[in-house]
């Protein structure tokens, strides 16, 4: 029973065209997904890329990675990730146990991240595990003009706001049985909690692109 990685990537970015093989740093954003799979080869087995795009496929070989062939019926904007990883599981037919998925759009990740989820996500005995970060902002919404909170009270200092936290797409590791019935978090899925400043980075625009760049230089 094998555990590998899922990187779904494709083509069709409109607020940053073919954002997937732009270079970040020396290398296309891509290629630092594959690059980390690799790196934790005593974890994963394989490395599949699933897309649609031709220019993506070549990258994604380049750098050692298998290419499923993504449908254009699951490549639209509004498609869930897990029907992507689902479609990998239903193309390469093979007994696979563990699913990473590893988002392009995330490419920068802390060294032994992945070790220690593992890790973790075995002690655990859970079916899902997904990193998380503290949210440390008053929050609220605005309904006719006024400015509503949601998460303190005015005058409430910072420090003192009740812990809440989100999904930062760093790293999430399912079951594939799970995911063959269409889900990537389970009931039980563990919240690995860290606020590493690479959490700060999901790339959906040329801004989170040059953040992304400024933090690649300055970390090396």
């Amino acid at each position: 029973m094998k555990t590998i990685a899922i990187i779904p990537a494709r083509g069709g970015s409109k607020r940053l065209p073919q954002k997937n093989i732009k270079f970040l740093g020396e290398i296309p954003l891509l290629a630092h997904s594959i690059l980390y799979a690799q790196a934790n080869n005593d974890i994963i087995q394989e490395i599949y890329v699933s897309t649609d795009d031709e220019q993506i496929k070549q990258v994604a070989l380049q750098f050692g990675a298998k290419i499923v062939d993504r449908p254009l019926s699951l490549s639209g904007d509004l498609e869930p990730t897990v029907s992507a990883l689902k479609n990998v599981l239903e193309q390469i037919d093979k007994k696979i146990e563990n699913v990473i998925l590893l988002q392009a759009t995330n490419p920068l990740r802390p060294v032994n991240l992945l070790k220690e989820a593992f890790e973790i996500y075995k002690e655990k005995k859970v079916d899902s595990l997904f990193t998380v970060s503290q949210n440390y902002q008053k929050l609220g919404k605005i309904e006719n003009n006024k400015f509503i909170p949601f998460n303190y009270t005015i005058g409430q200092r910072s420090q003192d706001l009740e812990p809440l936290f989100y999904e930062n797409g760093l790293l999430y590791i399912s079951k594939a049985k799970l995911i063959l019935k269409s889900k990537i978090l389970s009931e039980n899925a563990f919240p690995l909690k860290m606020n590493h400043i690479f959490a700060n980075v999901d790339i959906d625009d040329q801004n989170d692109f040059d953040y992304a760049e400024y933090l690649l230089y300055k970390k090396q």
